[in-house]
């Protein structure tokens, strides 16, 4: 045979049809890949959140254990009770933060109070009022926190600092000074 003919024509016309089948059959291939690995995170990432979402709706049960073992008399159950909460937290990756001596942090710490340290070049948790949690590297709830440090900056000289207008003697709240 010299390549020539129906034959041969019919022969590249399949392969030629077995090739553009095989590259359609790879696409899909990969299209389903794709698709199974997007749903796999899609997946995690809604357990994570639920997970999340239950996790913060316990902190305020976790708060009342801790105000209760800090205030009342330790019993073996209230002892069990917050031995097996605290553990459980634990296993799903739950950790507490907020130490006295922390540097000040405003991503992970809600300041409610400032004591002003002369002797102090930065903020710096003096007081834990409760303690914050995050889940892996996510933040549950910042933990409220009193800091010393320096004093803030002083206000300027008319005293219009950053143009809100000081509360009126009525006890209107201030607003915004307009400016033209």
């Amino acid at each position: 045979m010299t390549g020539s003919g129906p034959q041969y024509t019919e022969l590249a016309e399949l392969r030629r049809l077995v090739e553009e089948r095989t590259a359609d059959l790879q696409r899909v291939k990969a299209e389903y890949d794709n698709y199974r690995k997007r749903v796999r995170r899609d997946r995690l990432a809604v357990r994570e959140i639920a997970v999340a979402n239950v996790l913060r709706a316990l902190l305020p049960v976790l708060d009342a254990v801790d105000r209760a073992c800090a205030h009342e008399p330790l019993t073996p159950g209230l002892e069990d009770i917050a031995d097996s909460l605290q553990e459980q937290l634990g296993s799903l990756g739950v950790t507490s933060f907020g130490e006295v001596g922390d540097p000040f942090d405003p991503a992970c710490h809600d300041a409610v109070a400032h004591h002003a340290s002369p002797d102090s070049d930065r903020l710096v948790c003096s007081a834990v009022l409760r303690p914050g949690y995050r889940l892996g590297d996510h933040l549950l709830r910042p933990a409220h926190v009193e800091v010393s440090g320096p004093a803030p900056p002083a206000r300027n000289a008319r005293g219009d600092d950053r143009g809100v207008r000081p509360s009126t003697a009525g006890g209107a709240p201030p607003f915004p000074i307009a400016r033209s």
